[in-house]
């Protein structure tokens, strides 16, 4: 531990301002009984003596409080907050404060700050700046996430609806494989306009943005409008980008047409960028492909308590670290212990499948292009139909007319797949005998029941059908 007291320091003048002029009171002569102080005339006077601060301390606050306003997260609200937090597109400059006041980097202040000791300012420098591969890397054998070439639909549902998995050889019919790059898109799509998290920017400003940033938790593109904005065409048809995965069967959502929530997005971000712990929405599953780049996953099953995250009782609300390179800091260890934690890598050419309700982190190693869909597969209709009854203050992503997304999916179901209808009903129904059970005497076996041990949390992505709305990541 530094003796912060045994450092010699420079003391400055303390300057009390008077209607008659300002008193520079000099070191040595304030707090210890006696005030001598010095006016701008050159006259002397006396004030009141100043009793010593009963820890010691000694007035060399501006420089603490100059490394506080230097903080970029500081002026990242003001950002956000003000008149250039709405354009669109505009010169960024390396760092939130630089690009607030239009400062080039030969305009840089410079002020030697050693003597200042905060750990409030010292940790997100530090949580900026710290290589986060070495946490990808040395994957206990136990944990690693199976990896497959392709699967067909009977194996999927008969096996691997209920469990993480990556696929080598899946996506490589895909256009999009092909063709998309970081450089690429920016060449075609600089001018259109993209939701990154709280702002809406051009793609050639987020590029600017994504290549020359400081952020502990970066900014990440993440637009489920892109279809539209790009001009693409999705599924097997001529000239499509890209189609789902045959793997994965019917999604049932798709009984809803134009009224299922939020499903796919275009997902683009910097090397550290991600998503800290969640669940997907609605108890949907998801897959995720990756495009450019990589991305290290680490995930857990539903009963698991996570460490370092913490779920509220209602499970509407998750509190934990708020970096990735924060949680992997302090808890990457300790998890890697568990016998329920999969991690590994996806690469560019590869999708990987996140089942409903599962925990799970991700993290960019490289700068990067991924595609991600949520559905509901027949497995998992019983959860789906439990969370959009039971919870409906968390369901999300459904346009704001629609009133009862759990009776328009019910209704759906009978209309147009009447067996699936009421084997979704039978599911519910047993996830309710199974609850009851687990709450009455606690000797049944909860392993596929998610609200005994840690309570489920799903993520939001905004309701409503408002494009200003800030929308969460998957």
């Amino acid at each position: 531990m530094v003796d912060i007291a045994s450092r010699p320091r420079h003391i400055p003048n303390l300057v009390i301002q008077g209607e008659d002029g300002d008193r520079v009171l000099e070191p040595g002569h304030y707090g210890n009984g006696t005030a001598g102080v010095n006016t701008n005339n050159d006259s002397t006077s006396h004030v009141p003596a100043i009793p010593p601060h009963p820890l010691g301390i000694k007035p060399l606050g501006n420089k603490f409080l100059f490394a506080c306003s230097m903080a970029d997260d500081v002026w990242k609200t003001i950002f956000l907050e003000s008149e250039m937090g709405k354009k669109h597109s505009f010169g960024w400059r390396g760092s939130w404060r630089a690009t607030v006041l239009g400062l080039s980097p030969e305009q840089k202040i410079q002020i030697d700050c050693s003597n200042v000791f905060s750990d409030m300012l010292h940790r997100p420098f530090v949580c900026s700046h710290i290589s986060l591969d070495h946490y990808a890397q040395n994957i206990p054998a136990s944990n690693e996430i199976d990896r497959l070439p392709d699967l067909s639909y009977e194996e999927f549902a008969a096996k691997w609806s209920k469990k993480p998995f990556m696929l080598t050889q899946c996506i490589q019919s895909w256009p999009v494989t092909r063709s998309w790059t970081i450089d690429n898109l920016l060449s075609q799509h600089a001018d259109v306009v993209f939701r990154a998290e709280a702002v809406d920017w051009s793609f050639r400003t987020y590029c600017q943005y994504m290549r020359d940033n400081q952020d502990e938790s970066p900014l990440y593109l993440f637009d489920r409008k892109f279809a539209e904005k790009m001009g693409l065409s999705i599924g097997k048809e001529e000239g499509a980008a890209y189609w789902k995965p045959d793997c994965f069967g019917p999604d049932l959502f798709e009984l809803l047409g134009s009224e299922r929530p939020a499903h796919r997005w275009l997902i683009i971000g910097p090397r550290r960028s991600g998503s800290t712990f969640h669940k997907d929405p609605n108890a949907t599953s998801a897959w995720n492909a990756v495009i450019q780049g990589a991305k290290y996953w680490i995930m857990f099953p539903p009963s698991v308590q996570v460490p370092g995250v913490y779920v509220s009782r209602d499970s509407s609300e998750v509190t934990s670290p708020l970096s990735i390179a924060e949680w992997l800091l302090e808890f990457h260890a300790e998890a890697r212990r568990l016998p329920e934690c999969r991690e590994g890598i996806c690469r560019a050419g590869e999708i990987l499948h996140v089942p409903s309700g599962w925990w799970h982190l991700v993290v960019n190693l490289e700068d990067g292009i991924a595609l991600t869909q949520n559905f509901v597969p027949e497995a998992h209709l019983g959860g789906v139909l439990s969370f959009l009854k039971d919870k409906p203050d968390q369901v999300s992503g459904f346009k704001a007319d629609v009133a009862d997304p759990y009776g328009l999916f019910v209704s759906r179901l009978r209309d147009q797949r009447p067996d699936l209808h009421e084997e979704g009903l039978r599911q519910l129904a047993e996830k309710k005998r199974r609850w009851d059970a687990v709450v009455g005497n606690g000797d049944v076996d909860d392993s596929e029941q998610p609200q005994k041990k840690s309570a489920g949390f799903t993520f939001g992505f905004g309701f409503g059908d408002d494009e200003e709305e800030e929308e969460e990541i998957p």
